[in-house]
């Protein structure tokens, strides 16, 4: 079978949900090994184990910033072990890493794919014009492969795999790319995150001002759902960029999504279109989200969704 590596990046003591995407698909492709990268713990590579994967090797950067020492210690390991894929998720360290590598080994990379497959070499599918189009690539060559992958492009399931064999990796000397961390700061959060979310609520420019975002957040807590918002208004500095759905923000995809005097623009969509179920509430009839939406009302924002709210806090 395939040998075939996910790059597993932790995140609060735990690996990542893009990771354990990831890991679901890649046990379909061949024989899974987890680039751990992260302090790991019993209860982490059993995750692993349990989405997948029979190896882990571990990568733990500590103080180092992860993209240019992983990407050396990695590329030192892919020479002496040569496995037939890389994935890796459509994150920032992802990213960074992949595009390290890649450099290191002299190949090519495939980003933002929703789908791959193995066949001799890598064929993936790509998302084009909103999501409205879907076209086929492939990595030709010699192997790794190496391709990034989008968000929520596959479900997240275990397969109640066994405990992984463990290899740590002592980290290869990146030269001039290393870098130390000299400071950190965690952003403070409530309620349902974004990524994690059944249900979100969202607000664009149709609210009308920041103090209107408000508005957002009302529907949401009765529901206790997550809140997100557009570009637009992100740009704008209503809102954090941490709550940005779309092409430059998070993918999602919960059961319901709430788009409040969102306009559709195709950066939106891209971020949202897969989700289960599309309420668009906004007072132009034209408006391009009610083409994705499952349901529609068209009226003024300002109007509707206080009444909604009222009636959601009836209910809960």
């Amino acid at each position: 079978m395939a040998d075939v590596w996910v790059f597993t990046q932790e995140m609060n003591g735990e690996p990542s949900s893009l990771s354990l995407e990831l890991l679901t698909k890649a046990r379909s492709l061949g024989d899974v090994t987890a680039i751990y990268v992260g302090t790991g713990s019993d209860a982490s590579f059993a995750t692993v184990g349990e989405y997948g994967a029979a190896r882990v090797i571990q990568i733990d950067p500590g103080s180092e910033l992860v993209s240019g020492t992983v990407a050396a210690t990695l590329a030192a390991a892919v020479g002496d072990q040569a496995p037939d894929l890389i994935l890796f998720g459509q994150g920032y360290d992802d990213r960074d890493v992949a595009g390290r590598l890649a450099a290191k080994l002299g190949k090519s990379v495939l980003s933002n794919a929703v789908d791959v497959e193995l066949d001799g070499e890598a064929v993936t599918k790509h998302e084009i014009f909103g999501g409205s189009q879907v076209v086929t690539a492939k990595l030709t060559g010699s192997a790794p492969f190496i391709v990034l992958v989008r968000p929520k492009s596959f479900p997240a399931e275990p397969a109640g795999g066994g405990t992984p064999d463990v290899t740590k990796l002592d980290l290869a000397d990146a030269g001039r790319s290393s870098a130390t961390v000299a400071e950190s700061h965690v952003e403070q959060k409530e309620g349902p995150q974004l990524e994690e979310a059944t249900v979100i609520v969202s607000g664009g420019r149709g609210l009308g001002s920041a103090e209107k975002y408000a508005m957002i957040e009302d529907v949401a807590r009765p529901l206790k759902a997550a809140t997100g918002a557009t570009r637009a208004i992100v740009d704008a500095g209503w809102v954090p960029y941490a709550k940005q759905v779309g092409q430059t923000g998070k993918t999602v995809k919960p059961d319901v999504y709430i788009a409040a005097g969102v306009s559709g623009a195709m950066q939106h969509l891209v971020g949202m279109k897969d989700s289960k179920t599309i309420i668009a509430i906004n007072k132009d009839p034209d408006a391009p989200i009610f083409d994705v939406a499952d349901l529609g009302i068209v009226g003024d924002v300002n109007n509707v969704l206080p009444k909604l709210a009222e009636e959601l806090n009836k209910r809960s």
